[in-house]
């Protein structure tokens, strides 16, 4: 009776939430509750390749004992740049290991699912300017929030920005980690919606940290190439109101697709960026800061390395190349944090570009002036 009691509590909760501006997935008994990981590796693998597997800058979590690795399609034929080639959509692959073997992908959702207020389908919308749709980002609503087990999407569609100034992103809810997302998943949670967002109000790559209990941060770039971060609501579909502004994090310029996590050793958050803001870059730099808590203050080392060249990090490199690729967010699996980096290859169309997983091994900071290397040093599939 206790149990019927509160997943009733829960369906009026969520009930209420729908009637506000952001909408947020309705709550049900018969969700897709939490699921306790199994146990991890004895010693989680250090670097990662992935090739043949048509999934870019997306991102991975675990469910139980199965592995989701999520991203950006280009199979059907979309380049980047050219509005006359179509939009592919986002897929999901699954693993019963993080190095594989992954499965052929499966649409996260249908591309002609309406996109609510533009009058156009994603297909349509992802495909205007030959702009794209990019970084999806799948979390679960487990430890924070109402705690129902909804999956929640989030992806940026930059023509939003272009077309009506309008932030770039949307939010779908589902019922299980391989999608369907959106009106396609049906009740409980399937929803799309446009969130209301307050410091991440511009079009950039971005990514949702895990703050348990706390709902999500959002960690955007600025159409300045500057960062940013916003509080998620506790639906984890909008913004919070009144909440400070969160902008130019670490003093970062040139940057994007920034990522985070906190140091189990040490308790410090750790974010990387993309240091250099271009699309499609090959061995572009990986920059951190750290802070004492996600909310921030987030502060880089500033010591000049002049070997680095003409792009000088100073303190705050990881890495100079980016094992040849470029940085898109971090994951972490397995009670290890892993750097996700494209192995993009030439042209606007990806579909036979690798992805190569990083692990970020923090080890504090060393002395001022003192030869620095505050993460295990990448071993770049070595």
């Amino acid at each position: 009776m206790t149990c019927r009691i509160l997943a009733v509590l829960v369906s009026v909760l969520a009930l209420i939430a729908c009637t506000a501006a952001t909408t947020a997935p309705t709550a049900s008994e018969h969700a897709d509750a939490p699921v306790a990981p199994a146990q991890a590796p004895a010693t989680p693998p250090q670097s990662i390749t992935i090739t043949g597997v048509d999934l870019h800058d997306g991102t991975v979590l675990r469910h139980g004992d199965t592995y989701y690795l999520y991203g950006t399609m280009y199979g059907c034929g979309f380049h980047w740049g050219d509005p006359g080639t179509p939009w592919c959509g986002f897929g999901v692959s699954t693993a019963p290991s993080l190095a594989g073997p992954w499965s052929q992908p499966t649409l996260l959702f249908d591309p002609d699912t309406a996109a609510p207020g533009t009058g156009k389908t994603f297909r349509e919308l992802c495909r205007l300017y030959g702009a794209g749709c990019f970084n999806p980002r799948v979390v679960q609503r487990a430890g924070w929030g109402p705690n129902d087990g909804a999956w929640i999407l989030w992806f940026n569609a930059p023509a939003d920005f272009t077309m009506r100034r309008a932030n770039a992103y949307w939010v779908m809810g589902g019922n299980n980690p391989a999608g369907p997302f959106g009106p396609q998943a049906g009740p409980p949670f399937g929803s799309v919606n446009k969130p209301a967002l307050w410091s991440c109000h511009d079009n950039g790559d971005f990514s949702l940290v895990l703050d348990n209990p706390r709902p999500p941060m959002l960690l955007c770039t600025m159409a300045d190439q500057t960062l940013a971060a916003e509080r998620l609501d506790q639906w984890g579909t909008g913004g919070q109101p009144g909440q400070p502004k969160r902008h130019q994090l670490a003093g970062a310029t040139r940057a994007e697709a920034p990522g985070a996590y906190r140091d189990p050793a040490t308790g410090v958050w750790i974010m990387t960026w993309n240091e250099l803001n271009c699309g499609y870059c090959s061995g572009a730099p990986t920059s951190y800061a750290t802070a004492p808590t996600v909310d921030g203050p987030w502060t880089s080392p500033a010591t000049v390395n002049s070997q680095w060249g003409s792009t000088p990090l100073g303190r705050r490199g990881i890495s100079a190349t980016s094992c040849g690729g470029q940085p898109r967010t971090v994951f972490e699996v397995d009670g290890a944090a892993y750097q996700l980096i494209d192995l993009w290859g030439a042209g606007g169309n990806q579909t036979g570009a690798g992805i190569h997983f990083e692990r970020l091994e923090y080890r504090g900071e060393g002395a001022p002036n003192q030869p620095h290397q505050p993460f295990t040093p990448w071993r770049c599939g070595a």
